[in-house]
């Protein structure tokens, strides 16, 4: 059973700071991308395998790949890094049975319908209603940017924050 160091949505996927602060800070042995497009996708999937140093193993998955994987062995060995580019995708997958306890919420992008609610971390009404739901089904959400940036809990932030 792989270790799960980190459970992260991030738009950005893997960029500089997922590669140069999170990795290091989790100790990450492999990165795994959960996205339907990017798993059909060979070129985009190379970019990111590309963008992953050396020593880390990465694979780009499907949602139906990944719970097979998941129910199969747990992800096999290593310290696992679970990355999802939107809420929809994350929720989807804990649906299906991946247990999620600490939800890393990275960045969300920006667009019509989204407000910041942390820092530049946005959210629209969808995705609120989505992470609300895992947080009500016992998963720990959390803002945080970086490894030095303070977690910020989902339910203190959505306190403040009407749509």
């Amino acid at each position: 059973m792989a270790k799960l160091s980190l459970i992260r949505i991030d738009f950005r996927l893997i960029h500089g700071q997922v590669v140069a602060k999170w990795l290091k800070s989790i100790q990450a042995t492999k990165i795994i991308v959960v996205n339907n497009t990017l798993a059909k996708d060979p070129v985009m999937s190379n970019i990111y395998k590309m963008a992953t140093p050396a020593d880390v193993k990465c694979s780009v998955v499907g949602i139906d790949t990944f719970i097979a994987a998941w129910n199969k062995n747990q992800l096999g060995e290593g310290n696992a890094l679970v990355l999802f580019k939107d809420v929809h995708t994350t929720l989807e997958v804990w649906k299906k049975g991946f247990p999620i306890e600490q939800l890393q919420i990275g960045g969300l992008g920006a667009g019509p319908g989204r407000k910041a609610v942390y820092l530049n971390m946005t959210l629209n009404p969808e995705d609120a209603a989505m992470l609300t739901e895992m947080s009500s089904g016992g998963v720990n959400v959390f803002f945080q940017a970086t490894p030095e940036d303070k977690p910020m809990e989902y339910e203190k932030v959505m306190e403040s924050v009407s749509f």
